[in-house]
């Protein structure tokens, strides 16, 4: 372990909610450890370790079979470390990379054997700023192709912005944590309202994780959790969920995964739209394996 803090919680409690076969976390990370794979020098994140055996751990805990893992910011585009944990647990886990818009097609492929399923940019002050327009439009025939996917992850502000473009690319595109909206706004807001109208895409994808980053209240995010249940309401084929372990930004305390799971009763309240959620419309998005 490195002698960073590090940002989970290894006091989690266990949920009360009981999870489907099957269920899928489509939101987590892998830190290190770094004696192993090294942070990349540019980063300004710079975490404690948070090794694949500790996800493992967790998700046989939480009662989730299938995972994707999005390779974080701290690693660079050198996707090993998350390559590393998908070959430790093969069809179960998979992966999404980080790469430059111009990433070859022969990287790609490459990719794709090892595990994974697409490619993620941020739009956030604090990150590394993303693709341009003009790259996001070139690369998405070539996403597609690949049958590959391409993550979003924005702030509410820009929304609007980049809305009109993310609507008419060929590939299917996967905005995450709801977009970042500020809860406290409420559901009128224009960067809620925009987000919905995004949905109405049928190649948009909407993760409903990060309650605990768009609320203002304390745990269990009674503030947020409603936004979430809104889109899956909305959008019932096209949802999905994670945890954003090992949560790399966070109030004051990691949050408890447990009690993630268990916001899962006002996100998704009957058993058709959890088995939707968790099972069904993972398995539909992404590639995975067999159950053992």
């Amino acid at each position: 372990m490195n002698d960073a803090p590090i940002t989970w919680n290894p006091d989690r409690s266990a949920p009360t909610l009981s999870l489907p076969k099957g269920a899928t976390d489509c939101h987590v990370h892998v830190f290190g450890p770094t004696s192993r794979f090294p942070y990349a020098l540019e980063s300004g994140f710079k975490p404690g370790d948070a090794p694949k055996e500790e996800l493992f751990a967790l998700h046989d805990m939480l009662g989730i079979d299938r995972c994707v893992i999005v390779q974080s910011g701290c690693h660079g585009h050198d996707n090993s470390v998350v390559a590393d944990a998908i070959a430790a647990r093969p069809g179960r886990y998979l992966g999404i990379a980080l790469a430059s818009p111009e990433i070859p097609d022969a990287q790609i492929t490459e990719l794709h054997a090892q595990g994974f399923r697409g490619v993620r940019f941020n739009y956030m002050s604090h990150l590394a700023p993303g693709a341009t327009h003009d790259q996001l439009r070139a690369l998405a025939p070539r996403l597609a192709e690949h049958g590959w996917q391409l993550l979003i992850h924005m702030e509410a502000k820009l929304i609007a912005e980049l809305a009109p473009v993310l609507a008419e690319l060929p590939c299917p595109v996967v905005i995450d944590h709801m977009g970042r909206i500020d809860a406290s706004l409420g559901m009128d807001q224009a960067a809620f309202q925009e987000l919905i109208r995004l949905g109405e895409k049928e190649h948009i994808w909407l993760k409903v994780s990060g309650s605990e980053r768009c609320s203002v209240e304390e745990p269990p995010y009674a503030d947020a959790t409603p936004f979430a249940a809104k889109l899956v309401d909305l959008y019932p084929e096209r949802t999905i969920w994670g945890t954003d372990w090992p949560h790399p930004n966070f109030r004051a305390a990691p949050p408890d995964d447990g009690i993630l799971v268990d916001t899962l009763k006002v996100i998704a309240p009957t058993q058709d739209a959890l088995q939707r959620l968790l099972v069904d419309n993972p398995a539909k998005l992404y590639d995975f394996g067999d159950l053992a």
